[in-house]
């Protein structure tokens, strides 16, 4: 008998969970390719020491290594100077992150994070597989890509945002979303809701700002509560807001004690949705939120139609361009940040919901955004880098 082969993998990437989420997904995807192979993954997760990613990555049971790193800011700074020094420093104790690994593969899923650990594998001649999840390439992937051995896009668009010489390296595969989201219950989620059965006829909204909230979202919903709850029910997350602000969930529930006994009971506020939104996004009717790349993944994936309030400003107003490419494909409908307020969202959700036709076709074209199967198609050209073939007949089972 053969010996198991050991495929050694490194992950980098993270100063936020849109790029942590999609690392921890293809993780997960070649764990579950791996059964019953005669190879087996060994992962070590390479992060900042004061990001996020420690510890969303212990949590999930992979190793983790921290080193300095130095945020890559489009603007004026004086914390610029601090962190071009950081980068390098980074990318010496990556240096001897990477050495002592040995990976047989590299895989980065963006962020300022990432950076040094690509630097070092390529000084180290690692192949390299880098993941960028938006319509537009970040700042931190414009660099790491000039050392990839495969780029992978979450859309084709992007790729024009790369010198002509790096995209042949390209491959679009989409934004692996969590496994989660699926196979939920509409009933389930307007039981856990309270809504009452009489409401059954009425459409669901889902309204997010992500676990930290979106402020300006919560206010305008505030403001106009009793009027969007005459026409629909709505499940809202509010966020958490960090310590020593005000919280919108305590203004929330002020606002709805003051709602009459049927409206309540089409309210469902709280500050965070776990493993139970599949079975809120399969209930909602429309998703209202920002337009984050891992927001617009899932929505797309799950075939939703969405009213997107993009965040402004972020690293070359990303979430702008990502929304822009739903409503182009007719997805979704935009508000920019600048024109929010409660009369403005009460008008756009009343004439979307009023148009059960509109809904229905930008479901439809949501769907064409959407793909399901990104996490098995990054692992692939991730294994592919070190040989190891997959078929899609078997993936797919």
């Amino acid at each position: 008998m053969a010996a198991m082969r050991t495929i050694k993998i490194l992950v980098t990437g993270g100063g936020s969970s849109g790029h942590i989420s999609p690392a921890l997904a293809i993780i997960n995807t070649v764990r579950a390719l791996a059964e019953g192979a005669s190879w087996q993954p060994l992962f070590r997760y390479v992060g900042g020491r004061q990001g996020i990613e420690q510890r969303l990555v212990t949590e999930a049971g992979i190793d983790f290594v921290g080193i300095e790193t130095g945020k890559l800011r489009r603007y004026f700074s004086l914390e610029n100077a601090t962190d071009m020094v950081r980068i390098p420093v980074g990318v010496g104790q990556a240096l001897a992150v990477v050495r002592q690994f040995a990976p047989d593969v590299v895989l980065s899923t963006g962020g300022y994070v990432g950076v040094p650990p690509v630097v070092a594998a390529w000084l180290l001649r690692r192949p390299i597989l880098t993941h960028e999840q938006t319509v537009q390439i970040g700042l931190a992937n414009r660099i790491t890509a000039r050392f990839a051995t495969r780029i992978a896009l979450s859309f084709a668009g992007a790729a024009s945002e790369l010198p002509a010489r790096l995209r042949a390296k390209t491959l679009v595969t989409g934004n692996p979303v969590r496994p989660l989201i699926f196979g939920g219950d509409r009933q389930e989620a307007a039981r856990l809701a309270g809504f009452a059965p009489e409401d059954v006829a009425l459409p669901t909204v889902y309204v997010t700002g992500g676990s930290q909230g979106a402020r300006i979202i919560n206010r305008a919903v505030e403001a106009v509560l009793p009027e969007l709850l005459a026409g629909c029910r709505i499940i809202h997350q509010c966020g958490q807001q960090p310590p020593g602000e005000e919280q919108d969930y305590d203004r929330l529930v002020r606002a709805a004690a003051a709602l009459s006994p049927e409206l309540r009971r089409r309210y469902f506020f709280t500050r965070f949705v776990g493993d139970e939104i599949k079975h809120v996004f399969a209930l909602a009717d429309l998703v209202v939120g920002r337009a984050g790349a891992g927001t617009i993944a899932e929505i797309c994936v799950l075939g939703k139609p969405a009213l997107y309030v993009p965040l402004v400003p972020t690293g070359g107003d990303e979430q702008t361009r990502n929304a822009r490419m739903c409503r182009d494909a007719g997805a979704a409908a935009i508000i920019p940040q600048a024109e929010l307020n409660g009369p403005r969202l009460l008008s756009e959700v009343r004439g979307l919901l009023a148009d059960r036709t509109r809904l229905d076709a930008m479901g439809r074209a949501a769907l064409t955004l959407g793909k399901p199967d990104a996490a098995r198609d990054v692992a692939a050209a991730l294994l592919a880098l070190v040989g190891v073939s997959i078929v899609p007949e078997v993936m797919r089972q």
